[in-house]
Parts: C-alpha cells; sequence; structure tokens
C-alpha cells in the first residue's frame, strides 16, 4: 500500500508540472508538453501567448536545414514559429532560463524559445530536429556562450514537423532559411 501510494503523489506531482499545448497548423496537428517545474517563466510566457490566443493565426516561417546555412560555422536543424513582425501581440521580453539552469537539453524535438541577445525572448519559439547540442549553455551557436531557453518537446506530430522543415525556402542568401509558404498556426490551445 505504501508503494502504491508513493506512485500515485508521484505522478500527481508529474502531470501537475507538465502540461500540454496543441498546435492545431495547416501542416497537421503538434502537441507540445511542457516542462512548469524546470523552466516556469518560460512556461507561463508560452502558455500567455496560447490563453489570449496570440499564436492564432501566427506561422511557421522559417526552417534551418544542413544546406542552408552555408555562413554558420554550426549547423543546427530547427523550424521557427510565432509572430515573427507582428509587434501589436508581442509581450515584453522575459528573463532568460538556461539550460544550465533548468538541466534541460536541446535533443530531438525539444522545444526553445528564440532570442537575439540574452533576455530578448518573447514570442519566437523553435522546434529541434535532431540533437542539438550547440544550443544549450555553453554551445557555439550563439557567440555570447548562454544557448537558449528549452521548455518543453514534441511528443505528437514530429512527422509534422519534419515535413515543415522540408518546405520549399528563398533562393537568395538572405532568404535561404525564411519558407516561400509559411506554415499558418490556426489555433494553440491547452490540451489534455
Amino acid at each position: 500500500m505504501k508503494h502504491f501510494l508513493l506512485f500515485i503523489f508521484a505522478f500527481i506531482a508529474w502531470n501537475a508540472s507538465a502540461q500540454r499545448v496543441r498546435l492545431d497548423t495547416e501542416a497537421g496537428p503538434i502537441t507540445l508538453e511542457l516542462y512548469a517545474d524546470k523552466a516556469p517563466g518560460t512556461v507561463a510566457n508560452f502558455l500567455r501567448y496560447v490563453d489570449e490566443k496570440r499564436f492564432d493565426g501566427s506561422r511557421f516561417y522559417r526552417v534551418v536545414r544542413l544546406d542552408n546555412q552555408s555562413n554558420s560555422p554550426v549547423k543546427i536543424e530547427v523550424i521557427q514559429g510565432g509572430l515573427q513582425n507582428d509587434s501589436t501581440r508581442r509581450l515584453p521580453p522575459i528573463l532568460q532560463e538556461t539550460t544550465q539552469k533548468t538541466g534541460l537539453k536541446h535533443l530531438n524535438g525539444t522545444l526553445s524559445m528564440a532570442r537575439s541577445k540574452p533576455n530578448s525572448e518573447t514570442s519566437e519559439f523553435f522546434i529541434c530536429i535532431n540533437d542539438q547540442p550547440e544550443l544549450d549553455f555553453g554551445g557555439k551557436r550563439n557567440p555570447d556562450g548562454q544557448g537558449f531557453a528549452a521548455f518543453g518537446r514534441v511528443v505528437e506530430g514530429m512527422d509534422v514537423v519534419r515535413q515543415i522543415q522540408k518546405g520549399e525556402t528563398g533562393s537568395e542568401a538572405s532568404l535561404a532559411q525564411t519558407l516561400k509558404k509559411p506554415v499558418l498556426i490556426r489555433t494553440a490551445r491547452r490540451a489534455p
């Protein structure tokens, strides 16, 4: 009986800390699991965008593949989405929760916040395709070494993520990572 009660309490604690969000995209659904126990500020920020329906009508607009980042010595594979240039729906930046602080890693399917400098995370997020250790704290993708704020993972729909990554991008160097036809995120809602 004692072990059973411990199991129940552990399950309740795990369930309370892991929250899910479903992105209904025109390419198919993607279900995300968020880790509020490890990255509480980042998860709260993302859920505010979800709860206020700010991601509805946003897009996956950037795909980074091994063949479209010729100017970068450190290669990664991700798809990026969010509000892009829609500053009217963007909330103020949050403090960065580095992977050094959270203990999370940029593995296949990891959900993380995009940024330009530390503590500049707002509405832009990305999903890793394959393991991307150079995006962790101390990694070389960003010169400041702070990495990016991982805060969840894809639990259903990695096939959709990979399909989006294969989308056609611009031919000019400045548009090589920009999808010619961005993928609409119809809705983003909390999921059971």
